[in-house]
């Protein structure tokens, strides 16, 4: 069983699953989890890892519009080395001080490999689910897509340097909440834009028609793909971008409200009735998935 199994089993009996983050309430909180030999390639500094881990929660929060007020993560390792985790929680403070929260400590534990748990929280008044999207409607993403494809060509060429730097990215919360008022069905792009589209298409009974030469595609990736269907390989399917996907009656106003918070925002296609598809052709849906054997 996947994660995505095992979460489709979990809904039945968990009424608050199925986002990105729950809501009780006003509150926010969500949680995740990342291991050494899954997540974090040869070269990835703890530093680095502190960032990326406590920002993937916070990325969960930017896709409810919420805002975000605190993280905490579990730090297990084999031993535990002042300097690797002096500066995980220094990568860990720096990623919440880009969205006005607060990295404010977690649990240590001893384990067989370098593993980290973090749990945002955050408030949101008026929560953006992914059930919310209608056929007619425009389809957006914020930033570029395949940063995080290129950071692992780049670590499996052995420039950790240029991995490292893009393996930290700034989690979408202001864009988030800019949102609030525009998007009607929005998640993060953690799973790759294809999956992203294939589980808002299910979770608001549609589908999606985008164009291939709309996405907006990171420049490392030119630097790394070996054809154009590597490159769009790398955009819509390798994942882990942590990129804001949304819906919204009304595009112009919804991308000048992100453009206001000093991140792009692109129209890459329209909600249709059904099907996903790309430049006309179906969409796979393949991405990052947990537990999903090749």
């Amino acid at each position: 069983m996947d994660e995505r199994s095992a979460l489709a089993m979990l809904s039945t009996s968990l009424s608050a699953a199925g986002d990105d983050a729950a809501v009780v309430d006003d509150l926010a909180i969500t949680t995740d989890m990342l291991h050494e030999r899954s997540d974090f390639p040869a070269g990835t500094t703890r530093e680095t890892a502190g960032w990326r881990a406590v920002g993937a929660s916070l990325s969960d929060l930017a896709a409810m519009g919420a805002d975000a007020t605190c993280a905490v993560a579990v730090y297990a390792a084999p031993a535990f080395e002042e300097a690797a985790l002096a500066a995980f929680v220094r990568g860990a403070s720096e990623v919440c001080e880009l969205v006005d929260a607060e990295y404010v400590g977690g649990d240590l534990d001893h384990h067989s490999e370098f593993t980290t748990a973090t749990t945002a929280v955050g408030h949101a008044d008026e929560p953006i689910y992914r059930s919310g999207a209608t056929p007619g409607e425009a389809v957006c993403v914020t930033g570029v897509l395949g940063r995080t494809a290129a950071a692992l060509r780049r670590f499996a060429a052995g420039d950790a340097d240029a991995g490292n730097e893009l393996f930290r990215f700034t989690p979408r919360v202001a864009a988030g909440r800019a949102l609030r008022d525009h998007a009607s069905a929005m998640m993060d792009s953690s799973d790759g834009l294809a999956r992203s589209l294939h589980q808002l298409a299910e979770a608001s009974d549609c589908g999606f028609a985008v164009e291939w030469d709309r996405l907006p595609v990171h420049p490392a990736v030119d630097a790394v793909a070996e054809s154009e269907a590597d490159r769009r390989e790398c955009a819509a399917h390798v994942g882990e971008d942590f990129e804001l996907v949304f819906t919204t009656p009304d595009p112009a106003a919804a991308v000048a409200a992100v453009e206001a918070t000093g991140t792009d925002a692109t129209v890459i296609g329209e909600v249709t009735d059904d099907g996903v598809l790309a430049a006309g052709e179906p969409l796979p849906d393949r991405g990052y998935t947990h537990g999903e054997t090749e």
